[in-house]
């Protein structure tokens, strides 16, 4: 014990070491013969790690002695995954998260509007590591009594916030990032009643503070170009979520606007998930025309609760009780365009309930590692890790210290690692079957400890943690 203290503080004063190992008590854990992969340098070469308390502490080209051993000959050693944009923040999202390879989940889109309890109900461990923002949908929802149980069914979506709610939303917003929400979350195609200058009164605090902004956007193009406008005004770092979803059929050109927008120096990221069917809830602002609808697009959603598809009539009855929907609106050559483009990171918008919901939750980061890298060749091995781990990481670290030590394989990094067989990793999870597990990831590794272990998941292992800001 006094000498695991002893490398973990060496390594804090010299986080730059590559400590030599002799002895099986020296290290808690070792990785070894593994393909270690770490977009964040390039290196890419069979090497074995050692790791102490939770951290790195050396990258050998010699196989290392530990107290346990890890083999991973003919696998890829690479950081966690970083999902940004995790909707599913329960122990049954969580799990399948693990069983995909991802270390870090954060809800940073719809986010909460208390966010001491939100963090203090996950509080003793979970099995990975989780975050929150703090949400101008969910802290409207609550300054108007809206009765919707995730995204807003009533006047959360369509009440007019006149100064005395602004002051309260102000106030809310300003303590939920005192309080260590990681950033702050929008979602404009929810709240349709907020006018511009509710948005960019929200927004200020978020650049105020330093915190990025994760946005739903609407309005298309023009849209899309009002909330770059707005954030460039405000100083504030901006993330576009599923850009190939808000993009839709415009895909091509939702990413140019981005990609202009960082040429001429703002700070404004996106991510995509790798499917071209949507899930969200019937029964909000999203669907709000839906009676004017031709026919024939009914049939294109599907209730998540049956699996079925729905006509005129179906669609009316169960939005009047609300649930998910799964949309099926656009085509796979959008998706792959969305992947190819160098700017959009990985993130799933999962969200899984009772073993129901959208396969994103379960599948996104095998989908693209198997399928787009693997089979069709569509980005590179290493392309695809650096969409999924360095970039999330980035996006946080400048507001959140704790992402410094993320998605990265290094010397004082945290040991956030996921192991898999680049030759069979695959998704499983359907539109029918969303909780499917992935296949093909055989260890994941958070904060040194080992959930799943060749293969098996281990959920009574909880070395997650909470990220935030204090």
């Amino acid at each position: 014990m006094l000498l695991r203290a002893f490398l973990a503080l060496l390594l804090v004063l010299t986080p730059s070491l590559t400590l030599a190992q002799d002895g099986t008590d020296s290290l808690d854990l070792a990785i070894n013969n593994g393909r270690v992969m770490n977009p964040g340098s390039g290196l890419d070469e069979v090497r074995h790690l050692g790791i102490v308390a939770g951290r790195i502490v050396s990258i050998s080209g010699q196989p290392l002695q530990a107290a346990r051993v890890i083999d991973a000959a003919g696998l890829v050693v690479a950081p966690g995954f970083v999902d940004l944009h995790a909707h599913g923040q329960t122990e049954e999202a969580y799990r399948l998260m693990v069983q995909d390879g991802v270390t870090s989940g954060f809800e940073l889109e719809v986010g909460t509007a208390e966010v001491a309890d939100w963090y203090r109900e996950r509080a003793g461990g979970q099995v990975l590591n989780y975050g929150i923002s703090v949400g101008h949908i969910p802290i409207r929802m609550a300054l108007f009594g809206d009765e919707g149980q995730f995204l807003p069914v009533g006047a959360g979506a369509s009440g007019i916030a006149g100064p005395e709610i602004m002051d309260q939303m102000d106030a809310m917003m300003r303590r939920g990032l005192a309080e260590g929400a990681v950033a702050v979350g929008f979602g404009l195609a929810y709240t349709p009643a907020a006018t511009q200058s509710e948005f960019e009164s929200m927004l200020a605090i978020a650049g105020e503070h330093g915190a990025s902004a994760h946005i739903h956007t609407s309005g298309g193009l023009d849209g899309l170009r009002r909330i770059i406008a707005s954030a460039d005004d405000s100083s504030t770092a901006l993330h576009i979520v599923h850009a190939n979803s808000s993009g839709g059929a415009a895909i091509d050109d939702f990413l140019s606007i981005i990609q202009q927008a960082r040429d001429g120096g703002q700070d404004v990221t996106t991510e995509m998930y790798p499917y071209g069917a949507s899930y969200s809830d019937i029964g909000s602002a999203l669907f709000d025309n839906w009676e004017s609808w031709e026919d024939d697009r009914f049939a294109r959603n599907m209730w998540v609760a049956t699996g079925e598809r729905l006509n005129r009539e179906s669609f009316g009855r169960y939005r009047a009780i609300t649930g998910g929907v799964i949309t099926f609106s656009r085509t796979e050559e959008m998706t792959r365009t969305a992947l190819q483009h160098p700017l959009t990171m990985i993130a799933s918008d999962g969200r899984i309930a009772g073993g129901r919901g959208h396969p994103r939750g379960a599948g996104s980061y095998s989908k693209v590692l198997g399928q787009y890298v693997r089979e069709e060749g569509l980005i590179t091995l290493m392309d695809a890790l650096r969409r999924m781990t360095i970039e999330p990481a980035r996006r946080l670290e400048a507001y959140v210290p704790a992402m410094a030590h993320k998605g990265r394989i290094g010397i004082g990094a945290d040991a956030d690692i996921t192991i898999f067989d680049p030759a069979t990793i695959r998704d499983r999870a359907t539109y029918t079957e969303p909780a499917l597990p992935s296949v093909g990831i055989h260890y994941v590794i958070v904060n040194g400890g080992v959930v799943l272990d060749d293969g098996a998941l281990h959920s009574e292992v909880r070395p997650g943690r909470a990220i935030r800001t204090n």
